[in-house]
């Protein structure tokens, strides 16, 4: 069952990540889709302040944090499998008998902030051409409110709850028809063929 159960969650992720990862993987995923969160507007730099937050430079953020997001969620890979590898017998009953993401939430759980800690360098290293890695940052930040450092924690935990929901997508999935996993084991243990 345990073995299973690690294929379950192999599949989901392999799904969900060969998605995300690609160039516009996040953007175009609705579920996992990064927004920028807004900053305060300071009335001495507006006309800066409404630059930096006009339509064309938040696509042009928009779309170059989605794409680190892609990235990042590639670099987090290795860290989702490894947790997948330490599934014990205990946490696949758990699993086996919950609900349609009972497994992803198990994932999200064994991993914590790591996942994070994994993610953060890619969205810094996007948020940087904004200033984030430079005096830039701070002076922006002063002059309109906008706080890079912020927006890099904000948006790398967005990143982050979007590659749990795209696993969750991917599990709840093959749960409703087992045959989707495409994996003989995976669909004996949740059709119940064989003994928990």
């Amino acid at each position: 069952m345990t073995e299973g159960l690690r294929r379950l969650l192999e599949i989901s992720s392999q799904r969900a990540l060969a998605r995300l990862a690609t160039s516009n993987g996040y953007l175009n995923d609705p579920a996992a889709r990064i927004t920028l969160p807004g900053g305060s507007s300071d009335r001495s730099a507006a006309v800066l302040g409404a630059l930096l937050r006009s339509a064309p430079v938040q696509r042009e953020l928009t779309l170059a944090i989605n794409r680190a997001a892609g990235e990042a969620a590639d670099r987090a890979a290795p860290l989702v499998y490894d947790s997948i590898q330490s599934l014990t017998f205990s946490d696949a009953l758990g699993i086996v008998h919950g609900g349609p993401t009972a497994a992803t939430s198990y994932l999200e759980r064994s991993i914590g902030d790591q996942i994070i800690d994994a993610m953060f360098p890619e969205i810094g290293e996007a948020l940087r051409q904004f200033g984030g890695g430079s005096i830039l940052g701070p002076v922006l930040g002063a002059a309109t409110g906008i706080d890079i450092p912020a927006i890099q924690r904000a948006v790398t935990s967005q990143a982050s709850q979007g590659l749990w929901r795209a696993i969750g997508r991917e599990e709840a999935a093959i749960r409703a028809v087992p045959a989707r996993a495409g994996d003989p084991l995976v669909e004996a243990i949740l059709t119940g063929r064989i003994p928990s």
